[in-house]
C-alpha cells in the first residue's frame, strides 16, 4: 500500500480513531469521510474527462504503462546495451571511416640539414 501502510495498520488506526472519537460523534465523522471520498472521486473523474476532452481521441490510444518512468532502470539499460551484439553506426565512426577511406597526401621526406616547418602561434 502507500507509505508502508498495510491493511492491518489501517485497521488498527481505524479502531483507535473509533475509540478516541466515541460512539456519539462516530456517525458524523464517518459521514464526513464518505462525503470527502465521494468529492475526491468526482474531482478525479472530472480531471480525467477534461484531459480526454483536451487531448482528443488519441488520449485513449496512449499506452500509459510504456510512459511509466519506473520502467527505466539504468542498470538494465546499460546491461542490454553492453550485451547487444549489433554495433550501431555513430557520427564519430562514420567520420573515422570516411577519413580512413580518403587517400592520404604524399609529403616528401625532409632532406638532411633542412629545417622543418615552424608554427609561431603554437605553444
Amino acid at each position: 500500500m502507500f507509505f508502508g501502510l498495510t491493511i492491518e495498520k489501517l485497521l488498527l488506526i481505524g479502531v483507535i480513531a473509533a475509540l478516541l472519537v466515541g460512539p456519539e460523534r462516530l456517525p458524523r465523522y464517518a459521514e464526513t469521510l464518505a462525503r470527502l471520498t465521494k468529492r475526491a472521486k468526482e474531482t478525479l473523474q472530472g480531471a480525467r474527462t477534461r484531459m480526454r476532452d483536451e487531448m482528443g481521441p488519441e488520449f485513449d490510444d496512449v499506452d500509459w504503462k510504456k510512459l511509466d518512468p519506473r520502467q527505466y532502470d539504468p542498470r538494465r539499460i546499460i546491461r542490454e546495451a553492453l550485451l547487444d551484439d549489433t554495433p550501431t553506426a555513430t557520427m564519430r565512426a562514420a567520420g573515422a571511416a570516411a577519413l580512413a577511406a580518403k587517400p592520404k597526401p604524399t609529403v616528401p621526406p625532409f632532406t638532411p640539414g633542412e629545417r622543418p616547418p615552424f608554427d609561431d602561434e603554437a605553444t
